[in-house]
This record gives C-alpha cells, structure tokens and sequence, in this order.
C-alpha cells in the first residue's frame, strides 16, 4: 500500500465511521460517540496537512543515506512511524466499521483508542514540520544542524513544552514490531510504579513491593500511565533513572536471567590492580611505551571487568587469574567438573564495553547475549565494568577501557587467548568506548584492534538536532530529557551528590505557593513605588536595562503555576555559562591525549585541543555543494524559519504553520542548551574527531536500529569514514527500539538481531586489512536479514569489496509494523 492510498483509506474510514455515528444514539452513547466523532474529523484534518509534506520527505530523504542499498537516516524514520500511525488508525477504524453494530461494542472505549491516535498523529505532524525547517537549515547530506543555538535550540524549547503522554498511555510502542510491546509496556508499568514509591522507602526490596502493588492501577488505566510517565521523564534527575536501570543488576533478577541463558564453563568477575606497565610500539616491538594507571576524578582504583568463556581455556583456571578474581556474593563464577577438558587457547579475543547511559548498569546485565556470542562464536569474551558518571565522568571511564584492553594485551595467557586476533564490540555508550578506546590505542602507537562492531552507538554528544533525535519525543527508553541527563553527568555538569527528596504535602504545597504569590505581589508593589519616585527610573531607555548589573537581571521568578506543577524530586537550577565546570581539572591523560603518537609525554603539544580549535577545523560535516537536483526537490518541502515584518529573523520565531499548534503538557521540564567544551572533545564525540584520528582506525561494523533517536549518530559517522576512505559497514535492523541487546531474551526479533551483532563481529575478527565481509562457517542466515541483493547469494568466503564500500553481506528485511494485508 503505497502513501496516497494510505492517506485514502484514512479518509474513507474516518468519514464512514463520523457519518455513521453522527446520528447515534443519545444518552450516555452519546457523548461517546460525539467524542469518536470529533477524533474521526480531526484525525481527517492532519491527514490533509501531512499528505503533501510526506510525499514532500519522499521525494529528498534518500539524499541522506549512506549508501543506496542501505535505505536509513532520521527523515526516513519519522515519515515510517507516521506511517505506523496511520496504518494503526486504519485498523482500529476498520474494526469500529465491523464491530459497531454489535452488543458488545464499547463506544467508549474505541473513542479512547482514536483520541490517543489522534493526539499522536497530531504531535508527529509537529516532529515533521520541525524536520522541515531541518531540511532547509542543514547543509547538504547533512542530518545534524551545526549551530548548538538556533534550530537546536528551538528543538529542546519545543520538547520541554509539548505533550508527550499520549506516546507513553494507549499508543505505547505503536511503531515497533508487535512481539516486543508487551515488554515496553511491562516496562513503563513498571517505571511508573518505581517512580511512585522512588524515595519512600531505603532498601530496593521496599521499593520493589510497594512498585508491584501499586502497578494495577497503571495497567489498567494507560492514560493515568501516560501522564505519570511524562512526569517522571520530565522531572526526575539522572540519580532516580541510574537506580530504576540498576534494577536488572539485582540478584533476584540477574540469578533469574542467569538461569534462563546459555551456561558457560567460566564467568569470573575480576579486579585489576591499577599498576601502570610498559607495551610494544606497534611501529616498533623494541621500543615501549607506558600505560598510566586511570586516575581522573577518583584517584587511582582497581579496574573492574568480567571473563565469560563458553569453555574452558588454557590459562583461565591459573592461579595469577584466580587471584584477581572478586566476590559478587552469589554462585561460583567458574563452573568446573571433574571432567571439564581443557580446550587450546583462542585465537581469537571480544573485548566487550557495555551500555548504560555512562551512567548506569554493569557486564552482569549483558551477560545473556555475551554468553550466547561465546558460544556461537567459541571465542573468549572479557567485558570491562568502568566506572560510571556522574560520580566519575569523562574521561574516567575511557581511560579505564583503554587500560582494560591494554591489560589484556600484555596477559592474552591468562585469558584463554593466543594475542593473535582481538575485536572490541559495545552497545550504546559502549560503541562509543569501542571508538574512543581505539583512537587512544592509536595516539600511544600501541597495537590497534582488528576490528569494531559498534551496536547504535552514541557518538555525538552535543545538543545538535538531528531528525532522527525528534524520535525523542516519543521513545519510551530514551526521552530526550533523559538522555540529555545522561549525557551532562557524563559530561561533567550533573550534580554528583543525589538531591535529597521532601515530603510535600498539600497544606506545604499551599503554603508555598502562597509565599511565592506574596513574593511577587511585594516585588511589583515596591517596583511601582520606586518608578513613581524616581522619574529618571521610570523613562530609563530598553538599552539600559542591558547594562544593569547581572544580579539584577538573571534573577529568575517561577509564577504560580509553575511551583504548583513542579515535582519535589525535580533537578536544580542548570547552572550558567560561567559556572559550568566549577574547580574540575583534568589530568595529563584527560586532556584529549595530545600529541601522544609521539609517545614522549615531555614533547610539547603540536595541536589545540578540540574545545580550543576553531570551528572550521572540526569538519564532520561533509561536503557543502548539493547538486541542482537535490536543491530543487528541497525547495518543495523545506520550510524557512519565519522573518518579521522588516525581514529580520525572529529570536524566538514561531515554529509551526499558522492555524497548528502541538498539544501542550502541563509536566514543563527544566532544559537548556549548554555548549560545554567537553562533549566537543574528539575522545568524548567521536564524530568531531580530525581526519587524522579517523584514518587509524581498524575497519568498523556499526548495527544500528531504523527507529533509534540515535541513528543518526549511526548513518553520519558512517559516511565520516568512509570520506577519509575507512573501511566501514552499516547495517541497519528494522522495528526494534535502542538497546536491543539487553532485550535479547524477551523476543524472536531481538535475539535475532543480537545474532547479527554477533556475526559481524565474526566477521571483524576474521577479515582481513580492507574489512572483507564473510559468513560465519556453517551457520545458518537470520530470518530478520534478507540477502543484500535481491536473488543473489550470499557473498562466497574470502570476498572482498571496495574500499570505503565495504558492507556486511546480510541487509535487513524491512518489515511494516502493521502488515498491510491485514488492512485489507
């Protein structure tokens, strides 16, 4: 079913069911119905504004993608989950259509169903115009706007303002594959209910209980649901979301996630001394260089990883292992019988940095598919367990990765590996320690690792808009307010010390509000006293209240309404400019490694670091110049910012058409823009890094999600590569949310899309210099991939592509959520 006959059942649907029920019956069916009937016409009025900007985005999106056969970027998303929607509105109201006459149809409820429709329809018709002014923003092939301010600015000021329940209640989920939305709804539930009892008790086994008596009333009520969990994003700091994802690492949990996976001979939990030590040159085996021990922020600590082997190895069982080993309080961590056989060391090495925000959960969370990868694979896994932000925030974490990997280097013997061949793989915020580890590897002049598989990794850490990051709006594991929580802990900027939480009661909640009122009524009262006498006050110019001192002019006012809204639990003030990074220093190491391929720290540094540089010399935007044919399809369907009546751009311009406005929330959230210098360090967001850095790379297979916010972190950094001629590939896997890995467990379409993950990293180990793309041996296709070309094979052993155009030998099977014969 193409676009326009979408858009023509929508129609035909809507206005058979508004005609039928505009003459229903009275009563209590009545107001129900006039409800269905008002969400039927409105519903048909976005329909016709969103017809001819679709068909605008299908003309331009496929100017943003990496590669023809790799159909994915942001405004491909957007227009795919409208879509989703539509085909959604299309089935409920043919079941209304079949099902109206019937006794036991609820009128009720069906309007319910089409009012939360209608209430995401129109939201996402907000998302499209704002992709709109993207497109005529953003340079050529660009998906990010280069100006934090701006239209990324105007981004996060829409977010924080727009209603966001109507994603998270009835319509939770709606554009993933159906098999994974009873977990996303089991999710929230349980979010919601965490969230409600968050703080009233000490210990999580009280949190727990009260969680799970108080999740039938959010089961049962999706829009109650929704509205909490709008309040909860919207509200809460990064501390209340790094204990609710720290849930899966409770024994309870783990034990039950352990039991339920693939059973390995060796699952030892290890603690490295931070001892520093010398490593070969790459260049020059003679000669060495000394890796420091990680030291920012908390001083020198052990390093945390975790060895996972489907078998046992030579060396696993040694005694110098067995001393570095730590207790986690719970099984034996090294399954041996009396008949355990020792298998040859691997020749082979996955070195494993998980996700999490950089903020939360360990290797324990990902142990069901890094157990499933060791044994598919038959290779060694050694997962690193960094320390994570706010407490310790960049660069502390990738100086412990890079040790990690360096340690492993030096003690392959005890690791059940040769040293011959090593992968470094990560998910998430662990793709984005895949990257940076490497970069590292290269400015010491140590050896680089054979290959990256980067699962939707995050490797711009700014603010920047990008039309895939609109998805933010309604994703229900990463709210744009989350994940900027995430990224300023890492960054540095988030409070380190978790907020003490008070128990406001009504009377309190009275009082204060009162007080505020009183507040205000005194300061205007005594600002009207002081204008009547002095004149020279009252007839003062606007320029020179610019000039008055900045005590007087930052002071900042919540109204009434404001205070009445906020949460006891919400964050503090964001702190200005000026104050962004009170009394942080960094150390040697942390500071961006300069100049460390000379491998002399004494030398002098022979550039800036990022922050210092200028703007031209961070180029990830590629080429400026588009071709006539792109500029002419762009003038159909790019929107301008709005101009005032002299022409001049507006400072705060309004962003949608005149007669449109989004659905507003009531739950407003505290956000800003802050350019910090530390999120545009290259070591910090991979894809502002030099050519220079780039081009030591080994080859990378980055698997990213065609509906992840983050996907065009995925697609852009792809396309960085491959302009310095790196060997890289994209593959990317169709209606699953981001972090699918963790998922792994819960569905057929997860699992099989770990199994691709897995593959490529395969594929990583074993191609050679040009990042060759070959099949594992014997192992049979995933259904959820489809050959990269139509009626071909797949790729013979040993074949290799063109440099810069090397891609996986498996593309995915795009597969509409809804399936359209269903419709029929």
């Amino acid at each position: 079913m193409d676009t326009k006959a979408v858009f023509a059942s929508v129609y035909s649907v809507c206005e058979e069911n508004a005609t039928f029920f505009s003459g229903g019956a009275k009563g209590s069916q009545g107001d129900a119905a006039r409800r269905l009937v008002a969400a039927m016409k409105l519903i048909q009025e976005h329909a016709r504004s969103l017809e001819p900007v679709v068909c605008g985005f299908a003309a331009v999106y496929h100017h943003f993608d990496f590669d023809p056969h790799i159909p994915a970027n942001g405004y491909r998303s957007l227009v795919k989950v409208l879509r989703c929607c539509l085909l959604h509105i299309i089935h409920k109201g043919r079941y209304i259509t079949a099902n109206r006459r019937s006794i036991f149809f609820r009128v009720a409820h069906n309007a319910g169903e089409m009012e939360a429709y209608c209430n995401a329809l129109c939201q996402l018709r907000a998302l499209l115009y704002l992709a709109q002014r993207m497109l005529h923003d953003n340079s050529y092939g660009n998906l990010f706007f280069q100006d934090e301010s701006g239209l990324s600015e105007s981004f996060i000021r829409e977010y924080s303002s727009m209603h966001k329940g109507c994603f998270y209640g009835r319509c939770l989920g709606f554009q993933f594959t159906p098999s994974i939305r009873p977990c996303l709804q089991t999710i929230a539930i349980g979010l919601v209910s965490f969230g409600e009892n968050y703080k009233r008790h000490q210990s999580g086994i009280g949190v727990a209980a009260s969680s799970f008596f108080t999740s039938g009333k959010y089961a049962i009520d999706p829009e109650l649901r929704g509205a909490e969990f709008e309040r909860i994003t919207q509200n809460l700091d990064v501390h209340f979301w790094k204990t609710y994802w720290n849930i899966t690492e409770t024994e309870i949990l783990s034990g039950l996630a352990s039991m339920t996976s693939t059973q390995v001979k060796v699952n030892r939990a290890l603690s490295v001394p931070p001892v520093p030590f010398d490593l070969p040159l790459a260049a020059n085996h003679r000669a060495s260089v000394t890796i420091p021990s990680p030291s920012s922020h908390i001083g020198t600590a052990p390093v945390q990883m975790r060895l996972i082997s489907y078998d046992l190895r030579e060396g696993q069982d040694s005694e110098t292992l067995l001393s570095l080993s730590r207790s986690e309080g719970g099984a034996i961590s090294l399954s041996l019988g009396l008949k355990t056989k020792r298998l040859p060391s691997s020749p082979y090495l996955l070195i494993h940095f998980h996700g999490g925000g950089f903020v939360a959960q360990t290797s324990k969370s990902h142990e069901p598919y890094l157990k499933s990868w060791s044994q598919d694979l038959g290779v060694p896994i050694l997962s690193v367990d960094y320390s994570l932000a706010p407490e310790a925030p960049f660069p502390r974490a990738l100086e412990e990765c890079f040790y990690a990997y360096c340690w492993a280097l030096r003690n392959h013997h005890l690791l059940g590996w040769t040293g011959e061949k090593v992968c470094l793989t990560g998910d998430s915020a662990g793709g984005n320690l895949c990257v940076t580890t490497s970069m590292r590897a290269a400015a010491f002049g140590v050896r680089m690792p054979d290959g990256i598989v980067a699962a939707y990794p995050a490797t711009l850490l700014t603010a920047s808009a990008s039309p895939s990051r609109l998805l933010t709006l309604m994703d229900p594991l990463l709210p744009l307010s989350v994940l900027s929580r995430c990224l300023s802990a890492y960054a540095g900027t988030e409070p380190q010390t978790e907020k003490q939480a008070e128990k406001v009661s009504t009377l309190s909640l009275v009082r204060r509000d009162t007080a505020l009122l009183l507040r205000d009524f005194r300061q205007g009262a005594s600002n009207w006293i002081h204008s009547l006498l002095d004149p020279n006050r009252a007839s003062a110019s606007p320029g020179s209240a610019a000039e008055a001192p900045p005590a007087a002019t930052d002071a900042v006012r919540k109204s009434i309404s404001e205070a009445t809204i906020s949460s006891p639990h919400a964050d503090p003030p964001i702190p200005t400019e000026a104050s962004e990074f009170p009394g942080r220093k960094l150390s040697v190491k942390s500071q961006t490694c300069q100049d460390l391929g000379s491998h002399n720290p004494s030398s002098p540094r022979s550039t800036p670091p990022l922050s210092e540089r200028a703007p031209e010399d961070v180029n990830f935007f590629l080429s400026k110049d588009g071709d006539s044919s792109m500029s002419s399809d762009l003038s159909s369907v790019a929107i301008p910012p709005p101009a005032g009546e002299d022409g001049a751009e507006l400072e705060h311009p309004r962003e949608f058409p005149l007669g449109f406005e989004p659905l507003r929330t009531e739950q407003l959230a505290e956000m800003k823009v802050l350019s910090s210098p530390v999120v545009k360090d290259p070591y910090c967001s991979p894809l502002l890094a030099p050519d220079n850095l780039l081009k030591g790379l080994p080859p990378i297979h980055i698997v990213a999600c065609a509906l992840d916010p983050m996907l065009d972190d995925s697609v852009m950094f792809a396309k960085r590569l491959r302009s310095v001629n790196q060997p890289v590939t994209l593959c990317v896997v169709d209606d699953l949310p981001h972090g699918f890995l963790s998922l792994s467990q819960l569905s057929k379409e997860t699992r099989e899309a770990a199994m691709v993950c897995g593959d490529h990293a395969s594929t990583a180990s074993w191609s050679g210099p040009t990042g060759a793309c070959r099949p594992l041996p014997g192992k049979p296709v995933p259904s959820l991939l489809t050959p990269w070309r139509e009626g071909s094979s797949p790729p013979a052993e040993g074949l290799k592509l063109p440099m810069g155009r090397a891609r996986l030998p498996w593309q995915p099977r795009i597969t509409p959520t809804l399936e359209v014969s269903a419709l029929k």
